[in-house]
Order: C-alpha cells, then structure tokens, then sequence
C-alpha cells in the first residue's frame, strides 16, 4: 500500500492541477488558497482531501486510474490518517 501521506499529496496535487478540480474542492471544502496551501503539513487535512475523492465517485475513478493505484487502496491509505478510523 502506497503512503497514506503521499497518496494524499498526489490527491491534493490531482485535485489542484484542474480548474475545474479545484473550484469544486475550494467550493465543497470552503478553503481558501491559504489553507489549501498549510495541507501538506496538516495531517487531517490530508484525510479530508482523501475524504474528499472517497465522496464522489466518478473523481476516485478517475483519479485512481491516473495513478495506477485501486480505489480500496486509497480508502485504506484513508484509515491511517487522523480522522480515518470514523470510516469503519
């Protein structure tokens, strides 16, 4: 299983790369671009960017193929961030 920490910077990053990403995820989340940028040190924040791709599908998909890893495996990356044991 890749990283927890690192498959979420990958999210974040995906996430960020796309206008139409972003405007979703800054609209969703109510971040502004200065949270957004604290993320990476933020290991919640992470979870909620993973949290993030968890809750819409077609994203997960789509992100998932990007990167060559199964969506179980981001949902389980997601269990080992603060916030990830609520999941069960």
């Amino acid at each position: 299983m890749p990283e927890p920490e690192i498959l979420a910077l990958q999210a974040l990053a995906y996430i960020l790369a796309d206008d139409d990403r972003r405007n979703r995820f800054l609209g969703l989340t109510g971040l502004d671009p200065e949270a957004v940028r604290r993320l990476p040190q933020d290991p919640a924040g992470l979870g909620a960017v993973l949290d993030h791709l968890l809750g819409w599908e077609p994203e997960l998909l789509a992100f998932s193929e990007e990167i060559g890893v199964p969506p179980a495996l981001i949902a389980a990356a997601r269990r080992h961030l603060p916030g990830g044991d609520m999941m069960d």
